[in-house]
């Protein structure tokens, strides 16, 4: 059982997200919020330790997410809005419970380190984090705050572990967090879907990424309930 809880599968796909936005309707409707304010964007961990194939951590569906997530940075690059990225990286002095808890660390200063280049830009605010929480010990919140930021759009990897805990913790400093389906990934759909059940039952409206771009483009488009049916 345990085998094939952790299996590796890429199982994003558009007929999946399709289904799942018809599954968590009922959420969207509920804590729908448009919109509105200073709105960022903070992408995680997009890192080859996780996006190499040749990695032992690569997750597949990655390469689903890429090309999905550099609309939505572009979307924010056009409106001048606030992009950040984090990078995951472990010494044995920070690494505490992950240290204990995984068999290998992500050292800073190595390849695997490095953020990929297909969506990464040399240019934009990096946040080095030791934890699953890209909160814990980072500079993020105080980011967000001289940025006025209201709303966090969270994507990148992975999606039952950094971002779900990320989320989490945006909400509990009153962040309106959008999350997006396609814009996350993790080694299968079973921990995916486990995670946007969670996190859209109390911590996030679950968008796409085709969602947010369009949104973004016409602010007036996100009042509009139906713009919640399935796309």
């Amino acid at each position: 059982m345990m085998n094939l809880l952790l299996k590796k599968e890429p199982y994003l796909s558009e007929e999946l997200v399709s289904h799942w936005l018809q599954e968590l309707s009922p959420f969207r409707k509920r804590h729908f919020h448009p919109l509105e304010g200073q709105v960022a964007l903070l992408l995680l961990d997009l890192q080859e330790y996780f996006l190499s194939r040749e990695s032992p951590a690569y997750v597949p569906s990655s390469e689903y997410i890429l090309p999905r997530l550099a609309l939505v940075r572009d979307a924010f690059f056009k409106r001048k809005l606030p992009v950040y990225f984090t990078a995951h990286g472990n010494t044995e002095e920070d690494a505490a419970m992950m240290g204990k808890w995984w068999s290998r660390r992500l050292e800073p200063g190595t390849p695997w380190h490095e953020l990929s280049g297909e969506i990464s830009k040399p240019s934009l605010p990096l946040l080095h984090k030791t934890q699953y929480d890209a909160f814990y010990h980072t500079a993020l919140e105080e980011e967000l705050r001289r940025a006025r930021v209201k709303s966090l759009v969270i994507g990148g990897v992975m999606t039952h572990l950094c971002v779900e805990t990320t989320v989490r913790s945006a909400f509990v400093r009153g962040f309106f967090v959008y999350l997006l389906i396609d814009g996350t990934a993790t080694y299968n759909r079973n921990f995916h879907w486990a995670s946007l059940l969670n996190l859209s039952h109390g911590f996030a409206l679950p968008v796409t990424c085709k969602e947010l771009v369009s949104w973004l483009k016409s602010p007036s488009s996100a009042q509009d309930l139906q713009g919640l049916a399935p796309l």
